[in-house]
């Protein structure tokens, strides 16, 4: 995997994925920015939870569970001083669909947190990583 960041201004930078996407970086006015972009640990929270949601979307599908929408909302705190790792991430998983079975997602968030999503997997060295979910039965 590769990739590249070219620095803009300021704190302000491009970043370009190996497969071709880029994404603007950038800090807070207060931090020499122009709140151009999101932070670049905002992106590692969101990265984060676009693994852990592929994984459980995927393992929800093979479990033939009719899921209709799913999102994760994340909270998460860092340490006061640098280096400012995360310490604690909290992923809120929102399941709907028909008849979705909640030892199904159960399983599914933990086959993600323990063996799949490697993004987690690495910032469980840092941070204590909780997982909760809802299930909602979609109209």
């Amino acid at each position: 995997m590769k990739a590249r960041l070219k620095w803009v201004e300021g704190v302000c930078f491009m970043g370009e994925t190996g497969s071709g996407h880029a994404v603007v970086m950038d800090g807070a006015p207060e931090g020499g920015g122009r709140n151009l972009g999101p932070r670049p640990m905002e992106l590692v929270l969101l990265g984060t939870a676009g693994c852990t949601s592929y994984d459980v979307i995927t393992i929800l599908k093979k479990a033939r569970q009719d899921v209709r929408d799913c999102w994760v909302e994340i909270e998460s705190e860092r340490a006061g001083e640098d280096p400012k790792v995360f310490t604690k991430i909290h992923f809120h998983f929102v399941v709907v669909g028909h008849g979705v079975k909640p030892e199904s997602v159960e399983r599914a968030i933990h086959l993600s947190a323990e063996k799949y999503c490697s993004a987690s997997i690495m910032l469980a060295k840092t941070a204590q990583i909780t997982h909760d979910f809802e299930i909602r039965e979609e109209d």
